[in-house]
């Protein structure tokens, strides 16, 4: 689906259809109210007779509207204006998109980004219609044998601008919301593969491609010998189960100055978790091939930020493995060295990721980056906390904190701060060893991230954890692409440091 920007009156749109929207109890938004004027109140008459309302969601589809060059205009309910929000603004473009590609418009000119969203601008609005107009399409389906598609599936969207004067920021707008739908598309279509196909390999070569697709990324794997070499004991100790091996993808992308510090982001990689030893129940395991939605969050956050071109330097980390039993595996009481120095006992070999990303973040020192970002489906106590909408975020730096749940906010993609401290730390004392792997079953979420804290130290450090956010169960189950929009944002955001975040591009 292509996206592009124009100015211009509705009634002169040589296109398929026109989108404009109609607000509760039956008020025409302004572009409504001009292609009533021009058709001689044919839209008033038949608001009038009670054939749409302007419940949000609710759409009528016009043709042959008078005085006007469109093929059909479609009618969109936007409920009640002072109601109307960010959240509002997303799902409306989404519903208004599935219709366009039901009804075989193919193409549309899409006035609903007039529309007044509370403290957002054109640009955001031209962005979010892009990427909520690509999520409602999205579609994986690579392994049926009978592809459902269309018969005449929207090929283009045309959004609007008052003036020619917005042209070029609507076309800057777009071009972010594209690269940003495309990382997320990226990060979705990685996760909802079957582990027997997206196994640690596999991620490595997804990897070796980014470098091959961008001229400014470079690729390096690490593998189990030189990981052994390093003394990651603790990331070694949960691929001891498998057959595939493991691997630590290191990715640079170099958009900054040379001698920029690097923003780091670390992803967990987990490509199957059956738990080890601590083996998990069978009903839902078939989900634990999402256990490795931080690395494919990254990756496609790397794939979005290299798209757009943005001026910084990021190195992204994944530890890959599978955690599967087997003779030879790790168990319950094992006391494991990681790269840290620091002795780890093992109490539950399914609390697997903080022991893999505990050495990526030690082996993250070496680029000596600005700020280390963490994302893993860590805890299963996070979905408890926060349910499916919001990711749990902890860190050991307030600034750091402040931007990330402020790039929530503006990307939609929203996370909220758990606390941190050393009443928790002690939940992790072992009587054998530097740390317990596990701090007991209160406050799971927060003493796993106490757990990564002990090798977060000497930087500026932040863990999201979208155990609850990065997939849908049920019978819609799959991948969300979560949080490829947060993590865009935010470096969007670092690259605009020197602007006022209330009234940036991203706001």
């Amino acid at each position: 689906m292509d996206f592009n920007v124009k100015s211009g009156l509705p009634e002169k749109q040589r296109t398929a259809c026109v989108v404009v929207g109609i607000f509760e109890p039956r008020r025409l938004s302004e572009t409504a109210e001009r292609l009533d004027e021009v058709s001689e109140g044919f839209i008033s008459n038949i608001i009038r007779r009670g054939d749409l309302e302007g419940k949000l969601g609710h759409t009528l589809l016009l043709h042959n509207l008078p005085n006007t060059l469109c093929e059909r205009v479609l009618l969109v309910g936007c409920g009640r204006e002072r109601e109307f929000s960010d959240t509002l603004y997303r799902k409306l473009i989404a519903k208004t998109t599935i219709v366009l590609n039901e009804i075989g418009a193919m193409e549309s000119v899409n006035y609903l980004t007039e529309l007044s969203v509370k403290g957002r601008n054109l640009h955001w609005k031209l962005r979010q219609a892009v990427e909520s107009a690509r999520a409602a399409l999205y579609r994986f389906d690579q392994f049926k044998s009978e592809k459902k598609a269309a018969r005449r599936p929207l090929r283009k969207v045309t959004l609007t601008v008052p003036s020619r004067r917005e042209l070029a920021d609507g076309e800057s707008a777009i071009q972010e919301g594209i690269a940003i739908a495309e990382g997320v598309a990226y990060a979705k279509n990685l996760a909802n593969l079957p582990a027997n196909i997206c196994t640690p390999t596999y991620l490595a070569e997804q990897s070796i491609d980014l470098a091959k697709q961008f001229d400014n990324i470079s690729t390096t794997i690490i593998d189990p010998p030189e990981m052994e070499k390093l003394g990651m004991g603790a990331l070694l100790a949960v691929a001891k189960g498998a057959v595939h091996p493991a691997k630590l993808i290191v990715i640079e992308y170099r958009g900054g100055n040379k001698n920029d510090a690097p923003i780091a982001l670390v992803g967990k990689g987990v490509t199957f978790d059956s738990g080890g030893i601590s083996l998990k129940p069978a009903a839902g395991m078939d989900e634990m091939k999402y256990d490795m939605c931080g690395a494919a969050a990254v990756l496609g956050t790397l794939t979005a930020i290299a798209t757009i071109k943005l001026p910084i330097n990021v190195v992204c980390l994944v530890p890959a493995t599978e955690n599967l039993p087997s003779g030879d595996v790790t168990k319950p009481g094992d006391i494991v060295t990681s790269m840290s120095g620091k002795t780890i006992e093992i109490l539950n070999t399914d609390a697997e990721g903080r022991l893999i990303l505990c050495d990526a973040l030690t082996y993250c020192e070496r680029f000596q980056p600005k700020v280390i970002i963490d994302v893993a489906t860590l805890t299963g106590a996070c979905l408890v906390a926060l349910g499916r909408h919001i990711s749990g975020l902890l860190g050991n730096h307030h600034p750091l904190i402040h931007d990330l749940l402020n790039a929530g906010k503006i990307s939609g993609d929203q996370a909220w701060e758990l606390p941190m401290g050393d009443a928790y730390q002690q939940q992790l004392k072992s009587p054998f060893a530097d740390l317990a792997n596990i701090g007991g079953r209160e406050a799971g979420t927060i003493t796993a991230a106490c757990f990564l804290a002990n090798f977060t130290k000497k930087h500026h450090w932040a863990h999201l954890d979208i155990a609850g956010t990065a997939w849908r169960s049920g019978d819609k189950k799959g991948a969300t692409g979560r949080p490829v929009p947060l993590l865009t944002q935010y470096l969007i955001d670092q690259c605009r440091s020197d602007e006022p975040a209330t009234n940036g591009k991203g706001s």
